[in-house]
């Protein structure tokens, strides 16, 4: 998702698909959150997928792991045929 802004462009998630290692890379901006910034990683990782928050200042605020979950875009809405 992106947002245009006076200054500029600002990407507000991106999604990066690693084919080597499997593995999944979602950065998401989370406007209006004390954890601000959100580093969440999908695929074959023992005891779950994980997901790292980081404040406005860009220092850790927490994380966690979990067994459900996929990453996809916030902003894709499902498209009917």
């Amino acid at each position: 998702m992106n947002e245009m802004t006076s200054t500029g462009w600002n990407v507000a998630e991106q999604i990066i698909e690693d084919p080597v290692s499997g593995l999944t890379f979602q950065f998401e901006i989370v406007p209006g959150s004390s954890a601000r910034y959100r580093l969440r990683v999908f695929g074959d990782i023992p005891f779950g997928n994980r997901e790292i928050v980081f404040d406005e200042f860009g220092e850790y605020a927490g994380g966690g792991s979990f067994l459900r979950g996929h990453s996809k875009p916030t902003w894709l809405v499902p498209v009917e045929p």
